[in-house]
């Protein structure tokens, strides 16, 4: 099945991509650490490799440069890897995309942005609030994810959103104490 470009989950990983995705991820278990994503644009040549520390749920510049340097020998040694190649790693920040089914289930029980290419069916659920209604823009708490919807508390209404229905989503953080609401 393909995937639409509004669509927020992501596509499988294919081409070189895929390679890229291969190669981080033994990278990644060599240092101790886990890929969030991946992303791969073969016009600039610029591989961007988003990571997290499993128990922090967040990168360190050391992580960074931990993966970075891991990246060196087979920079040097794979002939698949392209000369104009150019490596960015960091973590996928505060307000983290949501791409994945697993980014979702990750993030169960916080708030979240999610912006939807068409409004919530009124006639499904009457009670969505009134302030939300005209928004394609709205911060919600997710109450839970599966492989087909999420579903989200709207200001005390529970409304199942499916993936198709969502054009982008990130994860909303309470600055103040840098922790998922």
């Amino acid at each position: 099945m393909g995937r639409s470009k509004l669509m927020v989950i992501k596509a499988p990983y294919s081409g070189m991509s895929l390679k890229f995705l291969e190669l981080a991820e033994k990278i990644l278990t060599d240092v101790g650490l886990s890929l969030y994503d991946l992303e791969w644009n073969s016009a600039s040549g610029e591989l961007k490799v988003f990571i997290i520390d499993p128990q922090t749920k967040t990168a360190t510049l050391d992580d960074c440069v931990k993966v970075d340097r891991g990246f060196n020998p087979y920079m040097e040694s794979e002939t698949w890897i392209p000369e104009n190649f150019t490596l960015e790693v960091s973590s996928p920040g505060l307000f983290r995309q949501l791409n994945t089914v697993n980014h979702f289930k990750e993030v169960v029980g916080s708030d979240i942005l999610i912006t939807l290419i068409s409004k919530v069916d009124e006639q499904k659920y009457p009670e969505f609030p009134k302030s939300m209604r005209n928004n394609l823009k709205i911060k919600v708490k997710l109450l839970s994810a599966n492989d087909e919807f999420i579903n989200i508390d709207a200001k005390g209404v529970s409304v199942d959103i499916p993936y198709t229905q969502i054009k982008r989503a990130n994860l909303e953080t309470n600055i103040n104490n840098h922790q998922p609401n």
